[in-house]
């Protein structure tokens, strides 16, 4: 083990950081003066200018070529001279010994074999909009643009310049690290400060700046060491705009190879920097530094957008969650055109990336930093779209009802999670902010605009999967990467698979558990599946009563695979009797005879009935069906309203839902909302009651709140009467209703990762499947077997026929050959159809197998006799049988 000099002092340590510092700042100048000249066609055969550089360096051989030239020693043209470094040439470094115990510099010695440098001009350390403004006018009136091409090189390849620049009024110029404590202005340690601490504490005025820097109190600076200095963007991004526009006005060419450079080595020191050092973001301004780089104009150009960007996003990927917070709380002041621009750049590197990268199974695309970081970066676009977004008028507010205990509810002593505790968000940032997409109305970038199409065509959705069931244990080298826990990027139909990945690996769990208490108990035990014998003219009672049963002898049951088997039917369930069963029962409960639901004509679609005679239990079974729908990957012909699926996620429903499930009624309130008139009470006379007519026709007077009969709604109280007439039509008069079969559904999905993944729009077509009949996705997507191909006379002919078919023989089509007349999440091309031929031409009926989306066909001899036979098919057969 090495051990310390005991001579070593602080004073020597200092000394030698400041020496570590000044050889960096030499392997830029190297690096600027290789990649970029000094501008002054001088002799260096190691500058650019003086043409013994044949042809432009690329950035790692330059930066190779920098090292060794301050290993030779090499000769070094500067233009400008930093004031505040202490060690700033060759000449420095090696005439300046270590400094000694009293903190001060030896003599310097002679050092043989440098040459000149060149003549230097003073630089100023920052850049706000006048002196950028000044500067061009200046390089523009000269026609000698080095000057600005050094500055630019300066401030862009240096954290520390760039991050003063542009400061908001009020805002210290140079942004310093924090310290520890308050330092006295007359203590000795202020010898062992480095300029531009001495310049934070004491508001010197800078050489180059025409007025007076804003002086930082020494209280204010101990203060600042308590917070992290990454979590306050500083920057003037109105000032900072106005200056892009000018500069990238000008010839871009003047100046951009060596802006991208200074860049490149800019985002990878700081990604350097957050990666080595855990604490660097409490000390430095990283905001400040992304937020100037990402506000670029022409970041969406091929030079940056394939060296920057990249770079960029690795590092913000680094950043603290605090920071990132900040990320978002400053993106979302953004415009929706700013915003989205900054997606789509992002979401061009990563389709750029997918399609030439080369991803197998043993390198997937979540080993790919870039890609991971990427995705990372836009989550922080995601959330400045919600927060920046038009939220709902009364922020809905998390429903924390719990239905109450009855004697008479025989599910009333299952234990699971209740709305009280339900997780509400499910990242860091969510967390953070308390966001939540189910808080937001209509965000600044429409939610399917996140989605990246060439990452969902190539995603190891299995791999995936098992990454972010992957513990996150502290001794493990590094958490894998997972998509699963980026949702927004997903589309519907990667996320459905990856939901079918987890709901199969819970039933064959079922099934091993199942399997291990029967060799251990050395008995018969239960089936390895939830199998439910139905008859086909009492399909409700025997589903309900079975479904009954399984709870409460065992509700982890529930998670098995289901098998459905009709009486009488010789049928064996893959798949299809599962969807039949599904449509028949939902076709049942919904029927009005049953009274637990009513149909509202106005948008079509059914709702809870408030007055209904069925116990809670019923509703808790028609949740379990819905949920044992969605479990098995059945897709159901529901016509529930949309706010019923931010219901099941938790929230209240409120105002706004009203548009979409009850029109006239909306309107009805929005009319009074925007009435300004001061004779309200007497135009309107309405009290705060609410009627509305049950069922049976019967008309009810409830009060909204107490004492409301004798209230009458006014211009001060209108805006909590709406509230009240909503929150009663959506949550309390169906109150218990809903959270009975809200338990029933998540008896079935509590724990999958359904809430996590899926919006309330994506989890509405989850279950009911899209709304777009496309029959040219499924005849491209359709396959073709025994002996049948695309060119066959009857299949030419069977395509014909459904083309010229209406929407409702489709739907029959669909429901004959796959069990369901509902089209998958990801469209028709999901189904994958295949067409078998089914023996030369006869008269027998096509047949299918619904399990395996097997449509069988004899080869017909005339395309008329084929379509006669399918039309036969598709509109009178029902039930199945053995073939």
């Amino acid at each position: 083990m090495m051990e310390c000099d005991p001579s070593d002092t602080p004073e020597d340590a200092q000394s030698g950081s400041n020496m570590r510092k000044s050889a960096q700042k030499l392997i830029e100048r190297y690096y600027f003066q290789l990649s970029q000249g000094c501008g002054n066609h001088c002799d260096n055969p190691e500058c650019l200018s003086s043409g013994k550089i044949t042809q432009p360096l690329a950035p790692n051989e330059a930066a190779a070529r920098a090292l060794h030239c301050l290993k030779v020693r090499a000769r070094l043209c500067t233009q400008a001279v930093q004031e505040d470094e202490e060690m700033d040439t060759v000449e420095d470094i090696l005439r300046h010994p270590v400094a000694g115990p009293s903190g001060t510099l030896g003599h310097p010695v002679p050092v043989p074999g440098l040459g000149q440098p060149c003549p230097r001009q003073p630089k100023s350390m920052f850049l706000s909009e006048e002196k950028l403004d000044q500067l061009m006018q200046e390089c523009s009136e000269s026609g000698n643009y080095s000057t600005l091409k050094q500055t630019l090189w300066d401030v862009f390849s240096s954290s520390e310049r760039l991050g003063a620049s542009w400061p908001r009024s009020g805002v210290s110029k140079l942004a310093t690290p924090p310290v520890s404590k308050a330092c006295d202005t007359t203590s000795p340690s202020l010898k062992k400060m480095t300029k531009e601490e001495v310049r934070a504490l004491e508001g010197e005025k800078d050489v180059d700046s025409s007025e007076a820097e804003i002086p930082a109190p020494v209280e204010a600076v101990a203060a600042s060491s308590l917070t992290m200095a990454s979590s306050v963007c500083t920057v003037d991004i109105d000032s900072l705009r106005s200056s892009y526009e000018k500069l990238f006005n000008m010839d871009n060419s003047i100046f951009e190879a060596g802006l991208v450079n200074a860049l490149v080595m800019l985002c990878s020191n700081m990604e350097m920097d957050l990666k080595v050092k855990p604490n660097v973001a409490k000390d430095v301004n990283f905001l400040n530094l992304y937020e100037i780089v990402l506000e670029l104009p022409v970041l969406g150009c091929e030079a940056y957008l394939e060296n920057v960007v990249p770079l960029v996003c690795r590092g913000i990927a680094l950043l603290p969650v605090t920071s990132q917070v900040a990320l978002v709380k400053s993106w979302s002041h953004h415009s929706a055109e700013r915003l989205k621009s900054m997606l789509e750049n992002l979401q061009q590197i990563l389709s750029l990336r997918v399609y030439t990268g080369t991803f197998t199974r043993d390198h997937l695309m979540n080993d790919d930093e870039t890609i991971s970081s990427c995705t990372t970066v836009i989550r922080i676009i995601y959330y400045a779209s919600l927060l920046g977004g038009v939220h709902y008028t009364k922020q809905p507010v998390w429903d924390t009802s719990e239905l109450p205990l009855l004697d008479t509810d025989n599910f009333s002593s299952i234990e699971m999670v209740g709305n009280a505790s339900r997780k509400r968000y499910h990242d860091h940032i969510s967390e953070e902010m308390e966001l939540s997409p189910l808080d937001v109305r209509v965000p600044l970038i429409p939610l399917d605009e996140f989605y990246n199409e060439p990452l969902n065509e190539t995603i190891e959705m299995d791999r995936d999967f098992a990454y972010w069931k992957m513990p996150d244990h502290s001794f493990s080298e590094k958490t894998k990467f997972s998509f699963m826990s980026h949702p927004f990027i997903l589309n519907p139909a990667t996320k459905a698979q990856a939901l079918y990945y987890d709901n199969r690996i819970r039933m064959y769990s079922e099934r091993r558990m199942n399997l291990f208490q029967s060799m251990m108990a050395g008995a018969f035990q239960s089936n390895p599946y939830l199998k439910l014998q139905v008859r086909r003219d009492h399909i409700v009672e025997d589903a309900l009563v079975e479904l009954e049963v399984v709870v409460l002898e065992n509700p982890q049951d529930l998670k098995k695979q289901l098998m459905v088997e009709f009486d009488a039917e010789q049928g064996i369930d893959e798949g299809g009797l599962s969807k039949e069963f599904f449509q028949l029962i939902v076709e049942e409960i919904f029927n009005p005879d049953y009274g637990m639901f009513i149909h509202c004509p106005e948008s079509h679609t059914y709702w809870f009935n408030p007055s209904s005679y069925e116990s809670c239990a019923q509703f808790t079974l028609i949740g379990i069906v819905l949920g044992l729908a969605m479990y098995n990957s059945v897709i159901l012909d529901l016509h529930l309203p949309s706010v019923i699926y931010r219901k099941l996620e938790g929230k209240k429903g409120v105002f706004e839902d009203l548009k979409e499930f009850k029109q006239s009624v909306w309107k009805g309130l929005d009319d009074l909302l925007e009435y300004s008139g001061d004779d309200m009470e007497d135009v309107f006379m309405q009290p705060f009651q609410i009627n509305y007519t049950d069922i049976y026709g019967t008309m009810i007077t409830t009060d909204l709140k107490e004492g409301g009969a004798d209230i009458v709604v006014s211009q001060a109280n209108k805006r909590e009467y709406v509230d009240l007439y909503a929150d009663f039509l959506l949550n309390k008069c169906v109150e218990k209703q809903f959270l009975a079969f809200q338990r029933g559904f998540n008896l079935v999905t509590s724990e999958s990762p359904l809430q996590m993944m899926f919006t309330p729009q994506e989890l509405e077509m989850l279950i009911c499947g899209e709304k777009e009949f496309d029959f040219n996705e499924l005849e491209n997507s359709t396959e073709y077997d025994g002996g049948f191909s695309k060119e066959t006379n009857c299949v030419r002919w069977f395509w014909e026929a459904v083309h010229s078919m209406d929407l409702e023989d489709k739907r029959k089509l669909l429901q004959f050959t796959t069990g369901s007349d509902r089209i998958p999440v990801g469209g028709l091309a999901k189904l994958k159809l295949i067409i078998a031929k089914n023996g030369p031409d006869s008269d027998r009926l096509p047949s299918a197998h619904t399990c395996f989306n097997v449509l069988l066909l004899p080869e017909y001899s005339s395309k008329e006799k084929m379509n006669s036979l399918l039309m036969k098919a598709i509109k009178e057969c029902k039930g199945f049988g053995m073939l």
